[in-house]
């Protein structure tokens, strides 16, 4: 039996390869730099998101050492029950104030990494039935050109909470104004990167956020590759656009410009 299942799957693994789909790990043998060095290779770096060269800063590797130093290098516990620690809740308080001036009560959430983040956020933002589905479902109309993370997350929150799901093409407000103009539901959620990473281009969120308005929609911009790159103080697309409201549920990345890991949802 096992030796059926090893030729099925190095089967399929010679499949890939005559076709050259099968993909193989680099071993990166030197810290995130402009130049590298790769399967024992010296090279550029072209493909790297570390966009201001913060992941090698002397700064955040004490800062690293000195926390793995005072708390370990595991918290023995989720975050529920006593895994929440000091630097937790210091970084929380402080990815929270960023917005603080503008809107009142602001908080948020860290998560490990952007993923998990987006995930969380949509099928939180998605559950509005009180178990017995009276309360009906959600609409979100998400973005062509989204993330796969944000995908993933509208799959589970129709999966899961039941959520009626519209994609509406790439930067086109006056389909995504025909969608929500059609759709009854009370409750509505709009999705969309900020700045999508195969395009480079920037989503319009001055416009999207007075079309979140007319239509009593939320807007959710994940901003992965906006965070600690756009806007005077490397605040993101929210500071970049002058656009601050409590419709708005950000998500911003510390794995990209920040130089780290880890995401937090901010409403």
């Amino acid at each position: 039996m096992r030796n059926s299942y090893t030729q099925h799957y190095n089967e399929l693994l010679e499949s890939l390869e005559k076709k050259s789909l099968r993909r193989k790990l680099k071993v990166s043998e030197s810290a995130s730099a402009p130049l590298m060095t790769i399967d024992g290779r010296s090279m550029l770096t072209f493909c790297s998101n570390d966009y201001l060269g913060l992941a090698n800063h002397p700064q955040i590797a004490d800062a690293i050492a000195t926390g793995a130093q005072r708390y370990g290098s595991g918290s023995g516990a989720s975050h529920m029950i006593s895994g929440h620690n000091q630097a937790h809740d210091e970084l929380e308080k402080a990815l929270a104030q960023t917005q603080s001036s503008f809107i009142p009560n602001i908080k948020a959430l860290f998560f490990g990494t952007g993923y998990m983040a987006n995930m969380a956020a949509i099928t939180a933002l998605s559950s509005i039935s009180d178990g017995s589905n009276a309360m009906g479902s959600m609409s979100i109309f998400s973005e062509e050109l989204n993330h796969a993370s944000l995908i993933d997350g509208i799959r589970l929150a129709s999966k899961q909470n039941h959520a009626k799901i519209h994609i509406y093409p790439h930067q086109n407000m006056d389909a995504l104004r025909k969608m929500l103009a059609e759709d009854s539901n009370p409750f509505k959620l709009i999705v969309t990167d900020g700045v999508f990473s195969m395009d480079g281009d920037i989503a319009p969120v001055e416009k999207l956020l007075h079309i979140a308005e007319k239509y009593d929609a939320l807007l959710m911009v994940d901003d992965a590759h906006g965070f600690g790159v756009l806007g005077e103080h490397g605040r993101g697309i929210l500071e970049y656009a002058n656009v601050h409201s409590e419709r708005i549920i950000y998500i911003g990345t510390l794995g990209k410009a920040a130089g780290v890991s880890g995401a937090f949802p901010r409403c």
